[in-house]
Formats: C-alpha cells, structure tokens, sequence
C-alpha cells in the first residue's frame, strides 16, 4: 500500500511537471492581451498553444518563443478579429483549460458522422459535381472545408445519412461513395487523383490540419500552373546559423488571420522544431522568424531541402490566401441544397476556390470564396445575377475581393524581407563576436 501511494504521488508530480500553465494578463500591454505559456519540451505542443487561440478566431499581433533545455516559454499577444482586447471571462477561462489539458490530448471531437478525404485537380464545376454525386446517393453533408492551390484541391467533408441522419458505416456503401466520387476528380484523367473515406464517430481529427497535410502529401507545393507564379507577396528565406545549429527561416507576408498556425503547422508536419521564434505584425505586414531544427538535432543540410523548406512554406501562406469574393449562404438545411448552390454557381461561370460548411440546428451556414473562370475578380453584376437566382436575403457579399495589389507591392514585399533577414544575420555574427549579449 505504502509503495502504491508513493508511485500515485509520483505520477502527480510528473503529470504537473508536463502539464502547461498559462497565464493571461490585460494590464502589462495597452493593446492586447497577454497570453503566457510555460511547458515541458515535446514536440508538437506548439502547435496545440496556437491552435487553441486560432480555433477561437483570436488574432495572434506579437509572438514570443523561447526554448531553454528542456523548458518551453511562449508570450502571445492576441486580440478579437476587432483588434479589441480580450474581455469575455469565459473565453479566457476556456484559454487556460484548453492549453494546461491539452497534454491529454483534447481536441475537438465529431460525433456519428463519417469523414471522408478528398484530393486531386482542380477545375470549373468540380464542387457542384462532387455535391450532386452526394446528393444522389442520399448523404447529407454537415460540415466540410475545401481548398484550392496551385490547380489542386484537397477537402474532408463530413456525413451522414440524409434519411435517418445516422453515420455511414456499411462498407458497401462507403465503397460506392468512393468510387463515384473518384470518377469525378478523375473527370480530367489525371492519374494523381484519390478519393480517401475512413469512418469516424469519435474523431479527434483538426480538419485544417488534415487539409494542410493532404496538400503537403499531394505535393502542391511543386505544381503551378501557366498561369499561377509564385506569390510576390509571399518571401520566404532560409539561411544556416552554424554557431548556433540553427536553421532561420524568415517568413514576410500579407497578415491575415491564422497566419501562424498555418506555418507552424507546416513546420511540424515536415519534423523540424521550433527553439525560438519572433513573430510582428504592423498594418497589413507580418514578419515570422523561426530558428529550428529537425527531431534529432541537426539544422537544415542541404540546398534541395533548404528549396523545398522555401516552397513549402510559401504554399502554406498561400493556401488559404483570400481570392475572390466571399459568399456567405444562410439557409434551412435541406437534401440537396449544396448541390443546388454550386450548380448555379457552374452555370453562370463562377468558380469556387475555398468553401466553409457547417450546419447548426438544421440552419446551413456556409462560405464560399469564388472567381470568374480564369480566376480573376467577377462582374459584381454577375454576382447580383447569382444572389437574385439562389435568393437575395439567403446569399450574401461579405467581402470584396482582395487579389488585386498596386504594381511594385510584390518589389517592395521583397526588398522589406531582404532586409529583415540581412538585418537578423547581422544580429547574429554581433551576437556570435560578443559584442552584444542575449536577453533574458
């Protein structure tokens, strides 16, 4: 007895040494809120801090990571998407939970539906057809999220049964579902395309995680259409800090929320860590420096992998970049009303380059981000055309596109980026001759 009330205390000691604390202050900054975390080293806990605070829609100003051995320490200064302070006690209650739990592993769960993975290329019409396949086989989608880049598409949507509303469990059927929908991405052929489906009733998948990574094992980030050039809005520099062991990646871009989660998340799922990283925002502008390193130690070793760290990089920036205009529909739930969307959609040439749909009490909100057929702003009257057709008050504007940049913003992205990275190398070679010393 004596001994199993020694090991009981000992496995408490050792779950408050791994479990985070966090601490949120609103008095230290005048325009965000402060969100402290201290843990444990371990991969991945990063990427759930973050995580956490985008799920909440939370936009992360100022970011602070620091490693020391084997102790993390990481400073996020965040506000509503208003740029306001955070006041709302129960979402900073939920704040702390969610990040001194998730050494558990808690995550958003989907209860009874089936989830089912979808990638290949992209083209005109393929969500009404992909919708239209569904529809016809009696599955009812709740909840999904697709993306589009560099002529892929890459969603996971989420069933169930459009008669008894249970999730799709008969294999039989699964197979069928699959292999409809594997005619429609192979519509153009292309030998790259694959349906995935796996059934879930506990899932403890984040569904823009799983997007970030079908991408990655689809391998956007190498394919560009004629049309498509790399970002000039998007730089991303690798350069080697040998004293240190150290890779730096500097990563300058448009700012936009979700911004870190999606680099972070890139980062993991390639294996490198992060030690320390500086993230800063003005206006429109954002500057991300990470120092990292892969799993067993050793920096970046090579001119192949330090491109391939640049192209991946860019390709999670530019993933889920705003193209278009953004449609937001509101409407009763009913069988077959995606697929009635996005056909109207087809039929008057607007195509759709990332959607967001969710149902909640049998109300489906949905978001779509659409363009003309060669992928530039539409008519505003044509999208007048389309609301009055699917309904004025259900279809609605809710932004405008924001593809077009004045000529030289590319030029000048570059030259501020160029000069960031010069400006961090020369901190380090003052760091590395002694003549500056490191803040505690």
């Amino acid at each position: 007895m004596a001994m199993k009330g020694y090991l009981d205390e000992y496995e408490k000691l050792v779950i408050r040494m791994n479990t985070p604390r966090v601490v949120i202050d609103n008095g230290v900054c005048s325009s965000a809120t402060i969100v402290k975390v201290d843990s444990s080293r371990r991969n991945g806990i990063l990427l759930e801090a973050v995580q956490i605070l985008t799920d909440l829609n939370l936009s992360i100003k100022k970011a602070y990571i620091s490693s020391d051995g084997r102790w993390n320490m990481d400073v996020f200064h965040v506000t509503d998407l208003n740029g306001n302070k955070l006041n709302d006690q129960s979402v900073l209650r939920y704040i702390e939970q969610s990040i001194e739990t998730v050494y558990y592993g808690e995550n958003i769960e989907v209860n009874g539906l089936t989830a089912l993975e979808l990638t290949g290329t992209d083209r005109i019409g393929l969500l009404s057809e992909m919708f239209a396949v569904l529809s016809d086989l009696n599955c009812d989608v709740v909840d999904a999220k697709l993306w589009t880049h560099n002529g892929r598409v890459a969603s996971v949507i989420y069933l169930r049964d459009g008669s008894s509303g249970a999730p799709i469990l008969d294999s039989h059927r699964i197979s069928k579902i699959e292999g409809r929908l594997k005619n429609v991405l192979n519509g153009d052929n292309d030998v790259n395309s694959a349906a995935k489906t796996c059934v879930s009733v506990d899932s403890m998948m984040h569904i823009e995680r799983r997007l970030h990574q079908l991408m990655f094992e689809d391998r956007d980030y190498e394919r560009r259409s004629n049309k498509q050039e790399r970002s000039p809005t998007v730089v991303v520099t690798v350069q080697n800090w040998a004293e240190r062991g150290y890779s730096v990646v500097n990563v300058h871009c448009r700012d936009r929320t979700k911004l870190l989660f999606d680099v972070v998340c890139t980062l993991t799922d390639m294996e490198y860590a992060v030690f320390h990283a500086t993230i800063n925002t003005a206006e429109d502008q954002a500057h991300l420096e990470f120092y990292i390193r892969h799993k067993d130690g050793s920096p970046i070793s090579s001119e192949a992998e330090r491109q391939r760290v640049i192209l991946c990089l860019e390709a999670a920036v530019e993933r889920r970049a705003l193209e278009g205009v953004r449609l937001e529909l509101r409407h009763p739930d009913k069988q077959g009303l995606l697929a009635e969307v996005t056909r109207t959609f087809r039929e008057n040439g607007l195509n759709v380059t990332r959607t967001e749909i969710s149902t909640t009490s049998d109300i489906a909100t949905n978001i779509f981000y659409v363009t003309d057929a060669n992928g530039d702003e539409p008519d505003f009257k044509l999208i007048e055309s389309v609301r009055e057709k699917i309904g004025l008050e259900c279809l609605r504007v809710k932004e405008m596109p924001t593809m077009n940049h004045k000529k030289g913003d590319g030029e000048e992205q570059q030259t501020k980026a160029v000069l960031v990275s010069l400006g961090s190398l020369v901190w380090r070679n003052l760091f590395n001759f002694g003549l500056i010393k490191s803040c505690s």
